[in-house]
């Protein structure tokens, strides 16, 4: 078993799936990798599933009953991953729009560089994201800059689903507290790392967006990511973040 877990959510990912996975296998250093798959019509669960005798001990799916949201996909998959004794847990896309070789540079800053959270930034060194229309790039970037004027959090891609958590992070966070399911998890998750004390580290990443398949942004995960700032913002003066009664200290 590897010290490192990447988990994928899945739906309707059929023409990426395979690649992405055979890609996260073939690098120098060694990930497992859970799936955590919501029911896609297109048959993205056989695939994985007809890969992971191919790669025992190192491919894992967990199947749900349908489309939970990208929130409840990695608290399934932190969870997952914590009962299993990983030190280092990423999350990832499924369709290339992260590079698995960056997997390699966010497990240096965390293991090596003394950060507790790793995030792959598209906007630490300028506004390096590929294929994207201007007015998408320009909503992201400003989006993140917002965040950053609400709550003070010192990272300029708030947004970032490119991530690698020190497994005392994720220990730390008590998962029933996070709210948000879409994009607003993302940022809920870093401000709540950031307010339980732990180091943020923005690593720099080229986002390339998917050649294949469908996105799933869409207004109503963008509109919670910018309403729920607030509220987030508000629960960290309240003193309403708090870590799991369970963390060691």
């Amino acid at each position: 078993m590897s010290d490192s877990l990447v988990i994928i959510p899945t739906y309707n990912e059929k023409e990426n799936i395979e690649k992405i996975l055979r890609t996260v296998f073939e690098l120098e250093k060694a990930f497992d990798v859970l799936v955590v798959e919501d029911n896609s019509p297109d048959g993205t669960a056989a695939i994985v599933k007809k890969l992971m005798p191919e790669f025992p001990e190192r491919l894992y799916i967990e199947e749900r009953k349908g489309k939970l949201g990208l929130g409840t996909a990695y608290i399934h998959g932190f969870r997952w991953g914590l009962a299993r004794k990983y030190e280092y847990i990423f999350e990832m896309d499924a369709d290339f729009s992260h590079s698995p070789a960056d997997l390699e540079r966010l497990y240096h800053a965390c293991a090596h560089e003394g950060a507790d959270v790793a995030v792959g930034s598209r906007y630490i060194t300028g506004v390096n994201v590929v294929n994207w229309p201007m007015g998408r790039v320009l909503m992201s970037y400003y989006a993140s800059a917002y965040v950053r004027f609400i709550t003070r959090l010192k990272v300029r891609d708030t947004t970032a689903g490119f991530v690698c958590y020190r497994r005392k992070v994720l220990e730390k966070i008590d998962m029933n507290r996070i709210k948000f399911v879409g994009y607003a998890f993302q940022i809920e998750m870093k401000y709540t790392a950031w307010k339980l004390g732990f180091t943020v580290k923005e690593v720099p990443i080229i986002f390339t967006d998917r050649t294949e398949g469908t996105s799933k942004m869409n207004k109503r995960i963008f509109r919670e990511a910018v309403l729920g700032v607030i509220n987030l913002r508000m629960r960290g003066i309240t003193g309403q973040i708090k870590p799991t009664p369970e963390a060691k200290s």
